[in-house]
């Protein structure tokens, strides 16, 4: 009698442990699910995160146009702001137009050579404000093509107007309104060229190619915009030595409608 009591203790014991076994399998497939689950909810509202960022283009609702392929942005930032469409231009030729907005149009600027420099060496002085030729860093730190919203350093964007870019300058204290005027027309005419302030040189609005420059005094609204318009598409990639070669977008010589 005694033996049977024992055998049915250890009946019912072996049950409570196949139990108890059971559940707490169990228990791990459910946080298992609950782990793996919250894990890729994680990574689909990371990739929303990633998603809304990249297409936000950093908040600024227009496009820097930065074209790594033609050279480094030397850690200056973009100007990512949305441009203002500028006005259907005039047909003139560069000398007409630089005329008309008051501009200074210099094109047999001295050639101040073609030497490569570390990108860590002193900047050179240059020749003109702002600079059209001269030593300059070694690839690949030439000014990638792009909109900035800080001045690069002279050595890097002199390389670029080597490579056959146009610079479009302008004073950091012109009103924003017309700053941003500046950048639809830019957006017309991206391929090639850059954007950015510089506080150094003597002129609210400048464009300069490789020995060419366009400098304005004064920003005249239509009449500078249709004086820049005019110097690309008469200076833009001919110069400098190594040419403009293959660019994406619209450029000074073939732009976009505005």
């Amino acid at each position: 009698m005694a033996n049977r009591r024992e055998e049915e203790r250890e009946r019912l014991r072996q049950a409570r442990q196949e139990r108890e076994s059971s559940q707490a399998k169990s228990e791990k497939r459910r946080l298992l699910f609950v782990y793996v689950g919250a894990g890729v909810i994680g990574v689909l509202v990371l990739a929303g995160i990633v998603a809304l960022v990249a297409g936000s283009g950093g908040g600024g609702g227009g496009e820097a146009h930065i074209n790594l392929a033609s050279g480094s942005t030397n850690g200056v930032s973009p100007d990512e702001r949305e441009g203002t469409a500028p006005p259907a231009t005039t047909e003139l030729s560069a000398k007409d137009a630089a005329k008309k907005a008051g501009c200074v149009l210099r094109l047999k600027l001295k050639d101040e050579g073609h030497e490569h420099i570390s990108p860590s060496a002193p900047t050179p002085n240059y020749g003109t404000n702002p600079p059209t030729s001269g030593r300059h860093a070694e690839a690949p730190y030439q000014q990638a093509d792009g909109a900035y919203g800080e001045t690069p350093d002279e050595k890097f964007f002199v390389h670029s107007l080597e490579h056959g870019r146009m610079e479009i300058q302008y004073s950091p204290d012109l009103p924003e309104e017309d700053q941003l005027v500046l950048k639809g027309l830019y957006d017309t005419m991206y391929g090639g060229t850059l954007l950015f302030p510089n506080e150094d040189m003597p002129y609210e609005v400048a464009a300069t190619a490789w020995t060419k420059m366009l400098g304005c005094p004064k920003y005249e609204g239509a009449a500078t915009l249709d004086a820049i318009r005019a110097f690309g598409k008469e200076n833009w990639g001919r110069f400098g030595g190594e040419g403009a070669g293959a660019v994406k977008g619209p450029t000074p010589a073939a732009p976009a409608s505005s």
